[in-house]
């Protein structure tokens, strides 16, 4: 991967992600692009209304303020053209968003251009661009809107699902070829061997990293692992995420209970989940990204 800008972590956001603009898209799918394109320049001046990945962004780009240095880098990447991209524009500048680098493709697909910006993680609302950016080795996924939001807080929470998020789906089809007690003879029996690294690995690894430059005491970034797994397949993943050198702050193991209690107690202002079915339950609790990776998503033969 691209490390165009040097050690920092890179997010890179679709402006539908960052604000809302339902309005103008309902005009783009039912008029087209150019009475989209009209309607854009005629409100260019009206803000945006944050969307639902607004507030993980404003917190991230808190993080430089709080170590006095420029440790986070967020890239605005849209289908738009510069043209109708100047309303985003406008809308930044209003919310005082440290962000001043943009892609805009043009009606193309934005995943080529992560590796120039070396990304560590794309959010979008478009899920083929979100599948297309997973292919090509990056941390991605689609932004859904949802219900309650986090109260307002300076901690920054982030929770990850285990397996085809933060670690391969290995183990995941295991169990879907074979059921429980195939999945938990085989991680019993697999216990001492390293999990490979999921598509949000080197996202997860950036955090920490930045977790590290705060007394930990005082950090304001939190993590967690919030997974269905349960003894005794606790094991492999801890020693995984040991042999990493990558501390989680809190992790949960639920057996297959539903995540959206353990995710509303944590506070978490991200859920990232490869299965829609746990994503659709805990968008009505916290934001969350649909990580469309691994035998969940791939198509029924």
């Amino acid at each position: 991967m691209s490390k165009g800008l040097g050690d920092k972590l890179v997010l890179a956001i679709s402006s539908r992600a960052l604000f809302d603009l339902r309005e103008s898209h309902r005009i783009y799918e039912s008029q087209g692009v150019e009475a989209y394109r009209q309607y854009q320049i005629e409100h260019e001046e009206e803000i945006l209304a944050p969307g639902d990945a607004f507030p993980l962004v404003e917190k991230l780009l808190a993080l430089n303020t709080a170590l006095g240095q420029q440790r986070v880098e967020v890239i605005l990447v849209s289908r738009n053209s510069a043209d109708t991209g100047l309303r985003a524009f406008n809308s930044i500048q209003h919310y005082g968003l440290e962000i001043s680098r943009a892609a805009f493709v043009g009606g193309r697909s934005p995943d080529p251009y992560l590796a120039a910006f070396g990304c560590h993680l794309f959010l979008s609302t478009h899920a083929e661009d979100v599948r297309s950016a997973l292919r090509a080795g990056f941390g991605a996924a689609t932004i859904l809107s949802g219900g309650a939001r986090r109260a307002a807080s300076n901690e920054l929470r982030i929770a990850f699902d285990g397996d085809a998020v933060l670690f391969s789906d290995e183990s995941e089809r295991v169990y879907q070829a074979g059921g429980l007690v195939a999945f938990q003879t085989h991680e019993r029996e697999s216990a001492r061997e390293l999990l490979g690294g999921g598509p949000f690995k080197p996202f997860l690894a950036a955090l920490h990293s930045l977790q590290q430059e705060f007394p930990q005491e005082s950090c304001p970034i939190r993590t967690a692992l919030v997974t269905a797994r349960s003894a005794p397949a606790h094991e492999r993943v801890i020693r995984t995420l040991r042999e990493w050198n990558i501390r989680l702050d809190e992790s949960y193991f639920l057996g297959g209970l539903e995540k959206t209690a353990i995710l509303e107690t944590f506070g978490a202002d991200v859920f990232f989940d490869d299965q829609a079915g746990h994503c659709e339950k805990s968008r009505e609790v916290v934001a969350t990204g649909h990580v469309p990776h691994g035998i969940s998503n791939e198509p029924l033969l």
